[in-house]
């Protein structure tokens, strides 16, 4: 049986708050990041109905443009016809001076423009001075004329041997207006002189014209841009469906779940990627498994040397201290090897104590008798308690705890060995300069801190000093009997409580660790009440000489000898 493996894995969780409209920014947001298909087809989709509205509106501007263009020709065209065959009608006449008969002529000429054009308004005017034989002049549309603009007539009058048009608006019956195109030119009455002659043509038909082929345009690009999208769509589910499954089974194969397997579906490269994924999931879980058989077989090993080990090191201990009680008896030499041998079945009996725990750590069978505790008043008794042993290093031990007086359940003998053994580590590698101990608390924990200021650890040191047996400098001795497995031990006590140990060093400065206890049963929720890097705010530094300058600490917490109490959190 494995255990399941611990750490950061990628999960995905699905999205909430679909039905409150202010979350959709933020779960459109993630869905963007989360979603290689969701983000697939946006893009596609975004990018077909960019390109189908530029060709679209393209397309409009090109129909229209060409529309009103050819409407254009056709009216000039119709417009030179019906004045030619205006002016053969006056040239077919002869002469007249008449001015009934030449009325006549021009009532003829008014019944071949409407035959001949298609005109909707024909009206004609004479140019140059009045004459009393000539013809009058006659509009179609009373409201025509008024809508022919002078520049236009004035254009007419400049050019007889050509057509000139401007787009107008004309009236209609109900008040309104309607786009439409004037042609102008000139007509010669013979014997009479030139008269301005205008054509106006309805427009109104083009418009709806144009209306409905560019309505026919959206409604297809809209359908293609649609088609397209669900063509996307399609593509992309047969592609991503693969990856998101491999994304989830690896997940679950982070998280400890190592039976889980791709699904093999053809012949493709996705099927190939799922073969080649089942076998890598097949090797890393014959790999773990042998790993944690080895693991079981290793911890029984440790567990039962060291049972094994207990009783023949009990008698040993006994001769030890039997003999060390008399070595008063013994010469010198004599004396300092029974000396040294008691302190040393001593270390071995700590050591194989520690190996003990550790043993019942990795088999899991480790339980917390919880007692209601301050943690401020268990730091008192830990100092008071290695008071003697700081003194003989020349070592200042204060504490300052603005908090942390509040009971919280924990158990206090594992609390109580790691901040002795903080301690004790601090007081050893303290080279001698003063150690503060900081309690503080907040709603969600209570923490403490041990601050030395000795000679550091550098960055790759402190990745490691929580390791079994590592050591800093392997070449230094150990001072108080330790065995190497006390910060692995402590760490494990912290886990234990649903908390944290940490560490903050740096060469030069000293060392700091931050022990971190939730108020509850759960986990942590929040940062330390204690920050793991201390600054150079609150402690001054120690000089070049070794010597000590005086420790900030509150007016309502004077640093004292001893350790100092203060009020309740």
């Amino acid at each position: 049986m494995t255990a399941p493996i611990t750490g950061v894995t990628a999960t995905r969780r699905p999205l909430t708050g679909w039905r409150h409209w202010r979350a959709w920014p933020g779960n459109i947001a993630a869905l963007w990041r989360r979603s290689l298909r969701f983000r697939t087809l946006l893009v596609t989709f975004g990018l077909t109905a960019l390109a189908v509205i530029v060709a679209c509106v393209w397309m409009a501007l090109v129909i229209q443009n060409d529309l009103f263009e050819s409407r254009r020709e056709q009216v000039l065209q119709d417009a030179l016809r019906a004045s030619t065959a205006a002016q053969r009608t006056l040239d077919s006449s002869t002469s007249q001076s008449d001015t009934v008969q030449l009325q006549n002529v021009m009532t003829l000429v008014r019944g071949t423009l409407a035959s001949q054009s298609a005109s909707d308004v024909e009206a004609a005017f004479r140019i140059g001075p009045p004459s009393p034989n000539a013809p009058q002049d006659f509009t179609s549309d009373l409201r025509f004329e008024n809508a022919i603009s002078q520049p236009l007539r004035e254009a007419v009058r400049d050019n007889s041997d050509r057509q000139v048009w401007q787009s107008i608006a004309l009236p209609t019956d109900d008040g309104g207006s309607v786009p439409g195109i004037v042609v102008g030119q000139q007509i010669t009455v013979p014997g009479v002189g030139a008269y301005e002659l205008y054509l106006a043509y309805d427009l109104e038909n083009a418009p709806q014209t144009l209306v409905f082929v560019q309505g026919t345009l959206w409604l297809v690009g809209i359908g293609l841009v649609l088609l397209i999208s669900g063509i996307a769509w399609f593509v992309l589910r047969s592609v991503t469906t693969p990856i998101g499954e491999a994304a989830d089974t690896s997940a679950k194969l982070a998280a400890g779940e190592l039976g889980v397997r791709l699904p093999v579906r053809g012949e493709d490269e996705l099927a190939t990627l799922g073969r080649s994924f089942n076998a890598m999931a097949d090797s890393i879980e014959s790999q773990i498994k042998e790993l944690a058989d080895l693991s079981l077989v290793q911890q029984r090993f440790v567990s039962d040397v060291s049972h094994e080990l207990r009783t023949p090191l009990t008698t040993i201990r006994l001769a030890a201290d039997m003999i060390n009680d008399q070595r008063a008896d013994f010469d010198p030499a004599t004396a300092r090897a029974a000396e040294l041998l008691n302190n040393q079945v001593q270390r071995f009996e700590t050591l194989l104590t520690d190996l003990l725990e550790i043993s019942r750590y990795d088999a899991g069978s480790v339980q917390l008798e919880l007692e209601a505790t301050s943690l401020a008043h268990l730091a008192e008794d830990v100092i008071a308690s290695m008071e003697q042993l700081a003194e003989q290093h020349g070592t200042d031990v204060r504490l300052v705890a603005p908090g942390g007086y509040s009971p919280v359940d924990m158990d206090p003998r594992r609390v109580r060995r790691v901040v002795r053994n903080l301690l004790g580590n601090a007081i050893e590698h303290g080279e001698g300069r003063p150690i503060v101990i900081t309690v503080d608390s907040d709603q969600q924990a209570v923490a403490l801190g041990v601050r030395d200021y000795g000679l550091g650890m550098k960055p790759e040191e402190v990745e490691r000093v929580f390791d079994r047996f590592w050591r800093a400098d392997p070449s230094r001795t150990r001072t108080i009997g330790g065995t190497g497995l006390g910060l692995s031990i402590a760490l494990g006590d912290a886990r234990l409580h649903g908390g944290e140990l940490a560490v903050w060093s740096e060469l030069g400065r000293g060392t700091h660790f931050v022990l971190t206890l939730p108020r509850g049963r759960g986990p942590l929720t929040g940062p330390s009440p204690i920050p793991l890097d201390p600054g150079d705010d609150s402690i001054t530094a120690v000089d070049d000489l070794g010597l000590t300058q005086p420790i900030k600490v509150p007016d309502a917490l004077p640093a004292t000898d001893a350790a100092t109490r203060g009020g309740p959190s």
